[in-house]
């Protein structure tokens, strides 16, 4: 008798929970599902006696970008650094893009002088790491990690002080 009231039991409790699954799976409030972009806004009010959508394509019609951009000053960064606030605000076309960011001959020569300087840069920087490896070669056990690493960081930052000498020498705005 005990058993067959704990099958009992245990049947109507599982029936319950199927029943409360079934309830909450099949809600009678409408499933919707709107084309969303970066610059899309909408509003969505769902009840049982139906919904209200508020809803705006290419939301704001302008997009306003700021920037901080920190630059070092002078040669190889002797005069310090200046921190620059740059606020650009760009029109939004009808397919979501962003106006205005076609390139001019400027900025391609920009581009071209900071990749050739940072090429010119590295090989130099290489060569200085290079130069400088033996030294640390000579430390037991580790000496030929660091003697590598000595060179690739030296690569590295003449990559980037020859990008930057190369921008300002052609006389390139900073880095929007």
């Amino acid at each position: 008798m005990k058993w067959f009231a704990l099958s009992l039991g245990t049947l109507v409790g599982v029936a319950h929970i199927g029943t409360i699954g079934l309830l909450v799976k099949n809600s009678r409030l409408p499933d919707i599902n709107l084309p969303v972009t970066e610059y899309t806004s909408y509003s969505v009010k769902a009840g049982r006696e139906g919904y209200e959508i508020t809803y705006s394509a290419n939301d704001p019609k302008t997009v306003m970008t700021t920037k901080d951009v920190y630059t070092r000053n002078g040669f190889f960064g002797i005069g310090g650094r200046s921190d620059v606030r740059i606020i650009t605000e760009r029109g939004v076309t009808a397919g979501g893009e962003e106006e205005g960011k076609k390139m001019n001959a400027e900025t391609v020569a920009c581009i071209k002088a900071e990749g050739g300087g940072q090429s010119q840069g590295r090989l130099v920087g290489a060569s200085l790491g290079a130069a400088a490896a033996p030294w640390f070669t000579g430390i037991p056990i580790v000496g030929p990690v660091v003697g590598g690493f000595v060179t690739l960081f030296a690569a590295d930052k003449g990559s980037e002080v020859g990008g930057d000498l190369a921008r300002s020498i052609e006389g390139c705005e900073p880095e929007i």
